[in-house]
């Protein structure tokens, strides 16, 4: 019987550098979920540290978005 042939393990690259602020946000969370977890967290305490927003690095959370302002333009609600 011929031996088995090896195959190499294909690596997934992204091609887009492009994200939006909502896929910036999940990758920081995944990146310091997987921190707390090489850090010597259980998955449990990782997991309550990340859905308590005060816990949160200053650097981690993105400026609070203004609700007056889209893009560049200001907005008034005259209604």
């Amino acid at each position: 019987m011929a031996a088995k042939r090896q195959t190499r393990k294909r690596v997934v690259t992204v091609k887009e550098d492009n994200y939006s602020a909502l896929e910036m946000y999940a990758i920081a969370l995944n990146e310091y979920y997987k921190a707390l977890r090489k850090a010597g967290f259980s998955v449990e305490i990782a997991l309550g540290i990340l859905s308590d927003r005060d816990a949160y690095p200053g650097w981690l959370l993105p400026e609070p978005v203004d609700p007056n302002k889209i893009g560049s333009i200001d907005y008034d609600d005259e209604d």
